[in-house]
């Protein structure tokens, strides 16, 4: 018994140490699991550990201390970001969580003395958790003075971090055996936030921002539509079979375009990311400033840069962020300055989700014309951001066109066979070219409707893509280049983008107009001056779309981000 004592002083400890350095969280809820996998960061604790006891006769106490406190921090760390991330659907962001979350507890109706309570109650938390982890790491300096014991630690973390380390090789998974490592996403946070703690940090790295001072009058008071088209990029044009299976939808786009009364101009920009980090171009065109480093982003969003939101906000427009892939709440939002932000859960769907988390996209338009692009005139003018999602990877299942835009807007948008037929639809990320091309087309099918039966008179429409699809679609060593048009109706908007260096039409084929946040000081430039021409209010089909509920119907001093 005696003599199994030193194993069980390893043994036990280890497995302790290592389940709290591999909690999951798959979520909802707030309590973490643990894991059958191995924490990366204990196998080289103890491979320092068991070195130090060898060549020093021992583990010190200093050593003993400074790794129980390190492992606290990871395992504090680990816990808040895999909670974070079944809770939020985001990553940990120490800086900017921490400064708002003094707000965030005040919206919730948390009182300052259960503000106090809870923080000590985390304090306690986290120095008992220190004590915990101190006390067996004793015990495992203590197992390492036994040579045998010793020299198998030695060995075994050895080998675990070469194998964690040859990730890739001859298709060695290291996941299927390792915890994603803690230490990478602790780092960043502290880059980030020793990046943030400075006064002028974000005016010493940042990009300078768009002046912001010019007026609107050119819109005159438009409507306009802002649409970031979910991986929509210029591989719609430059590889040959998606140009061509795209060339009949696109003359059907621009049929109804024409039939509407309006026309069309695009160009190609320069987005800041590739196959995703869809937030990257979000950023970068409704701020100005360049977001390829996401660390810029996040600096960004925890700034007080102006943003085209709130440009048009101050110009009188009511400002919609219309988000329907957004599943929980936004802090972060509240950076943009939207009068409104609707999400998934507020917008008012009532049908079925076509895949995980995905609402449909012409589904959504209907919800947004119903709650804020129909009703009576005069109203304020609408600038709505509408981030789409029918051309998010993996491209299916998809919802049908559904020509009746008053039953999307209703409780029943989609029948049981019309759900079946696209949920039986195959998906496949060897062979994705086909549904994207069907994605793609899709959106421009209902848009060209929308535009040509729904749409208020006037109304202004950007479609920008955000980002180039993956390289199965978009092809090894693709650009980064995403095509934007621009839909209205004034002659004298049409001639200054084209001035700009549009081109006419859907297809733009010319070079890069501009990186993704050089394109919003020159659209800034084409909505100011002299007032545009709209045109008459045209008779449109008799299209009845009910009123959002009250449930989601807010008010205009509604809170940007959604209770």
């Amino acid at each position: 018994m005696n003599g199994s004592r030193p194993l069980l002083q390893l043994a036990v400890p280890l497995l302790l140490v290592n389940a709290l350095l591999t909690l999951v969280n798959p979520g909802p809820t707030p309590w973490p699991q643990p894991t059958a996998r191995i924490a990366p960061e204990l196998c080289a604790a103890l491979l320092l550990a068991a070195a130090w006891a060898g060549w020093g006769g021992g583990v010190p106490q200093w050593l003993v201390r400074t790794l129980a406190l390190a492992c606290t921090v990871l395992a504090v760390v680990r816990l808040a970001e895999v909670s974070s991330a079944a809770l939020y659907g985001r990553t940990l962001h120490i800086y900017w969580d921490g400064r708002h979350l003094g707000q965030a507890l005040a919206d919730q109706g948390v009182a300052r003395w259960q503000v106090v309570l809870g923080a000590g109650a985390l304090a306690l938390a986290g120095w008992l958790l220190y004590r915990l982890l101190l006390a067996n790491w004793r015990m495992l300096g203590s197992a390492l003075t036994v040579r045998p014991l010793r020299h198998a630690a030695l060995g075994a973390s050895a080998m675990l971090l070469a194998v964690f380390a040859a990730h890739g090789v001859h298709g060695l998974d290291r996941y299927r055996w390792f915890a994603g490592s803690i230490t990478p996403v602790l780092a960043r946070q502290l880059a980030l936030t020793a990046l943030l703690l400075p006064r002028d940090a974000a005016a010493q790295r940042l990009t300078p921002s768009p002046a912001f001072d010019s007026d609107l009058a050119g819109l005159q008071g438009a409507d306009v539509l802002l649409l970031f088209s979910e991986s929509y990029g210029v591989s719609t044009l430059d590889r040959p079979a998606q140009d061509a299976a795209l060339a009949a939808p696109r003359a059907a786009l621009a049929q109804a375009i024409a039939a509407s009364g309006r026309w069309a101009v695009s160009a190609r920009v320069r987005s800041p990311t590739f196959a995703g980090g869809s937030w990257l171009a979000h950023g970068a065109l409704l701020s100005g400033v360049d977001t390829r480093d996401p660390l810029d982003y996040e600096l960004l969003l925890s700034s007080q840069r102006r943003t085209l939101v709130q440009h048009f906000g101050t110009h009188g427009w009511r400002t919609v962020g219309w988000m329907p892939g957004l599943q929980r709440d936004w802090p972060e939002g509240r950076f943009f300055g939207f009068d409104r932000i609707a999400d998934a859960r507020s917008m008012g769907y009532a049908g079925p989700l076509f895949g995980p988390a995905r609402l449909p996209d012409q589904a959504a338009m209907a919800l947004l014309h119903a709650q804020e692009l129909a009703g009576p005139q005069p109203r304020a003018p609408r600038f709505v951001v509408f981030p789409t999602l029918d051309s998010h990877a993996p491209f299916r299942p998809l919802a049908p066109f559904v020509a009746d835009w008053a039953q999307l807007a209703g409780p029943a948008p989609y029948t049981a066979q019309q759900h079946a037929v696209a949920l039986d639809e195959p998906v496949s990320l060897r062979t994705p070219v086909p549904a994207y091309v069907q994605s793609i087309a899709g959106t421009w099918t209902w848009l060209g409707d929308y535009l040509q039966r729904m749409a208020p008179p006037g109304l202004v429409t950007i479609v920008l893509g955000d980002h180039q699809a993956f390289s199965g679609v978009s092809g090894d060593q693709a650009p980064w280049d995403v095509p934007v048009h621009v839909i209205a109706h004034d002659p004298l908007l049409r001639q200054r983008l084209l001035d700009a260096g549009f081109d006419a039409g859907l297809a733009p084929r010319g070079p890069v107009l501009a990186d993704m946040h050089g394109l919003t000081p020159l659209l800034l430039r084409a909505f100011a001056g002299r007032p545009l021409a709209l045109p008459s209010p045209a008779p449109t089909l008799p299209v009845a779309i009910p009123p959002c509920s009250p449930a989601c119907r807010p008010s205009p001093n509604t809170s940007p981000v959604p209770s």
